[in-house]
């Protein structure tokens, strides 16, 4: 009998996901427990493991598109089962919903349809899914909820007339339609069935003089007229351009920053540290770190130490907003975003505040690897209070980055240069770093991010942890 591959629920508010990579091709065996197919939802890219060991007998959900949790995405058989052929891979984030299936389906033209109006077809689809356009998940309606957005008002475009994250960030971009735009809605939803049909008339003489005015003789009027007067042709793209669709995560990334964009005011202060001292030590320790413990020993953990002491120190940076009230965090958990081949990902260190400087820099370490190779939960990516981000690596002095929501401060850490700086009035060459603290300004002043900033500059510069 042959088992079923069904899309994983990878956490309580994801609702669905979309396949981006089969491991496996139909008649190919599979062990249990061996990375059969990847998938991508708004919140991780991750491997998923075979439920059973035998032969792909059918894959059901072709690369690149995107199904609800619990789908059957493939079936596992026994050697020598009977195969089916895989489906071609789609366009990313392609889904087939009923209402589209409806549209698409070819109607014999007639008179009946030429004198009917589209309005009483539009009006009976939406009476028939107005239940269902109402099918969202927990994250949908909780941005719902702090746009004011009555989803009653949102077209789903997910299976089933769900509401997807896409639609309900599209419609808060757009705003709701205005009385002065409904005929030109009510023109583009006429049936294809009937656009297929005028596009050729068989009586152009009867189509040019409708007895009176409604949506689709205009249509028609337009149609007939086409042939004469043909549109000029658009120009060619440029040669050398390619067009490629967005992927989930990449997708995912610019929704999660527009939505930040709206929600926080965000402000900036930028702050300078000595951090001679941390070099001097790291440099000690590092050889040790390799071959003792068998890990790097990285800048991350002394920033996130002195983090911790800040926001232990003024927690209004740890906290939240929800609606008029302020959430304080109990819990530290520090974010660490790690830069990805194909996008970008924060991984979650939990109880920070409670580790100590070796359980950090372990953390950060396999965090960093299963981000790396796709090994990453969902909880591991979920629950951060405060996040931190280095483009120092790369030559930059520093950046001013986007608040992680629903956080209320990001920090962004330059790169460690040599400069001469003055010290007790002398010039001394010493290692310099530039910290940049991008805050929600809704919540946090300016000179509560400044008294934050200096105590994390004080902890950098005066480093007297043992590190082993």
């Amino acid at each position: 009998m042959a088992v079923e591959v069904i899309m994983p629920q990878m956490g309580e508010s994801i609702a669905e996901g979309t396949i981006t990579k089969w491991y496996k091709q139909v008649g190919e065996s599979v062990e249990r427990d061996e990375p059969l197919f990847e998938i991508s939802t708004d919140k991780v890219d991750t491997e998923i493991p075979s439920p059973s060991s035998g032969v792909l007998t059918e894959i059901k959900v072709g690369e690149g598109k995107t199904v609800p949790i619990n789908t059957v995405v493939a079936l596992i058989g026994a050697e020598g089962e009977a195969t089916a052929p895989a489906p071609e891979a789609g366009p990313m984030e392609v889904v087939e919903t009923p209402e589209v299936v409806e549209l698409a389906a070819p109607v014999a033209p007639g008179p009946e349809v030429a004198a009917s109006e589209p309005e009483p077809v539009v009006a009976s689809a939406a009476t028939e899914s107005e239940g269902e356009r109402l099918r969202s998940s927990p994250l949908v309606r909780r941005i719902a909820g702090e746009h004011g957005v009555d989803l009653a008002q949102v077209s789903g475009t997910g299976r089933e007339g769900r509401i997807t994250k896409t639609d309900i960030l599209a419609f808060i971009e757009k705003g709701p339609p205005t009385p002065e735009s409904a005929p030109t809605v009510a023109a583009e939803t006429a049936e294809p069935a009937e656009l297929a049909e005028h596009s050729e008339p068989s009586e152009p003489a009867e189509l040019a003089e409708p007895a009176e005015p409604s949506p689709a003789p205009i249509i028609q009027q337009v149609s007939a007229r086409e042939p004469a007067t043909p549109t000029p042709a658009a120009p060619t793209e440029v040669a050398r351009a390619e067009r490629i669709p967005m992927s989930v995560m990449r997708k995912s990334i610019a929704e999660h920053m527009m939505v930040s964009r709206r929600t926080s005011a965000h402000v900036a202060t930028v702050f300078e540290a000595d951090v001679t001292r941390i070099v001097t030590v790291r440099d000690a320790y590092k050889a040790r770190y390799a071959t003792e413990e068998g890990i790097k020993l990285t800048f991350t953990p002394f920033f996130m130490r002195a983090i911790i002491g800040g926001l232990k120190a003024y927690p209004v940076v740890n906290a939240s907003i929800e609606g008029d009230e302020i959430v304080y965090k109990k819990d530290i958990n520090i974010g660490v975003a790690v830069a990805l081949d194909w996008g970008l990902i924060v991984p979650v260190v939990h109880n920070a505040d409670e580790k100590s400087f070796l359980g950090l820099n372990r953390a950060v370490a396999d965090l960093a690897e299963r981000a790396r190779s796709k090994k990453l939960s969902l909880d591991e990516v979920q629950g951060g209070t405060f996040t931190i981000t280095n483009p120092g690596p790369y030559g930059g002095l520093f950046g001013v980055p986007i608040i992680n929501q629903p956080q209320v401060a990001i920090l962004g850490l330059g790169g460690i240069h040599k400069r001469p700086v003055v010290v007790d009035d002398g010039i001394a060459i010493r290692s310099m770093v530039y910290l940049a603290l991008s805050f929600d300004h809704r919540l946090i002043d300016g000179a509560t991010a400044d008294q934050f900033m200096a105590e994390v500059k004080k902890r950098l510069e005066n480093w007297e942890e043992k590190i082993l």
